[in-house]
């Protein structure tokens, strides 16, 4: 066994994944024998992870269940934040609604993947817990009229220490996530397994490897270039140390992939894309677009609204510029490929 390698850290749960396993066990409280003790949930890849509950209640037509984040060894700010689901019967026709309860912020900018107004919880999560509701209702013999109240206990709080006040997402945190599952950051740890899969892919003879961003990004890769598993890497924010790697141990191709925001973090010269190591510069994006009123903006995507195809291929064209700098004179043919929140390709520079 390798000494100098880093011990492998523990994984945990997004807040979306624990708000899911508290919406599914409030919903036996309301329709069933009562809350649980646990309750198991099916994440968006399969996993079928088993969450305790914390706390629970019960009244008259609404239920509530609690469940405490486990962020595994990472070094999330809700980590041990207890996070809370009331679900409760709502008006007729009305389908699943949800609120913000005490510590889950309220949108109030544009360039977020939901609306102004809106309760900050991400599309995934919502996706997951309709999942559960009409899961629950089947089982059940229910309707899906219900509202769905997510709070976070502190969350305003917990919130300051978050980029959510500069995106302008107000009173708490955001319920995130894509995959339901929190991969512990370790900046040695990750830039270790990103240069081991390089290693593999090497001695396995493969001429492509690609390096995303996120799951979304690297299903949308893999399927454009039907590429093997093997050929993914989990570059997640660390583009730099993929690419520094690469110009070591090259390949024959290698691909980034990646969505607006951090791409454009790239483009502008970032080997970390991680929101609390690298920010995006709108008065530098301003001046690409030659558009004064982008660095009012509050996100790259909002400025991809605006300005759609033609700042995607321009955002591209310069992340590829500033990834070959990275691969130095390494003989590795380059290319990148943006895509949008759905994971459908907007963009590609070669």
């Amino acid at each position: 066994m390798n000494s100098d390698l880093p011990p492998k850290l523990r994984r945990g749960w997004t807040t979306g994944a624990c708000a899911t396993a508290a919406v599914k066990a409030a919903l036996d409280g309301l329709w069933g024998a009562g809350v649980p003790k646990d309750v198991t949930i099916t994440l968006p890849k399969g996993e079928t992870p088993t969450f305790l509950v914390a706390d629970s209640a019960t009244g008259q037509s609404w239920a509530e269940a609690a469940i405490v984040k486990d962020a595994g060894d990472d070094p999330d700010v809700t980590h041990g934040a207890l996070i809370r689901a009331r679900v409760s019967v709502g008006l007729p026709g009305q389908g699943i609604r949800f609120l913000a309860g005490d510590g889950v912020g309220i949108v109030t900018k544009p360039g977020l993947p939901i609306p102004p107004g809106e309760p900050a919880i991400n599309p995934v999560p919502r996706q997951m817990m309709k999942w559960v509701v009409h899961e629950a209702a089947d089982a059940f013999g229910k309707n899906t009229n219900l509202d769905v109240t997510i709070s976070v206990r502190n969350g305003a709080e917990l919130a300051e220490k978050t980029w959510n006040p500069r995106l302008g997402i107000k009173g708490g945190l955001s319920i995130l996530g894509t995959t339901g599952i929190v991969r512990p950051f370790s900046c040695a740890a990750w830039i270790a397994s990103i240069h081991r899969g390089i290693d593999v892919a090497r001695a396995e003879g493969l001429t492509h490897v690609a390096g995303c961003t996120g799951a979304t990004s690297e299903r949308a890769v893999q399927a454009l270039y039907g590429l093997p598993d093997g050929a993914m890497l989990d570059m997640g924010d660390f583009v730099g140390g993929l690419l520094k790697y690469l110009a070591r141990h090259p390949v024959e191709h290698a691909t980034i992939g990646g969505g607006i925001g951090k791409l454009t973090k790239l483009a502008q010269g970032a080997r970390d894309l991680h929101s609390g190591r690298s920010q995006v510069n709108f008065e530098t994006l301003a001046d690409w677009l030659e558009d004064p009123d982008v660095k009012s903006m509050n996100t790259a995507l909002q400025a991809y609204e605006k300005h759609g195809n033609a700042m995607a291929k321009l955002v591209a064209d310069k992340a590829r510029d500033e990834a070959a700098k990275m691969l130095r004179d390494a003989d590795v043919s380059l290319d990148v490929v943006m895509i949008d929140r759905k994971g459908a390709v907007i963009a590609r520079a070669s």
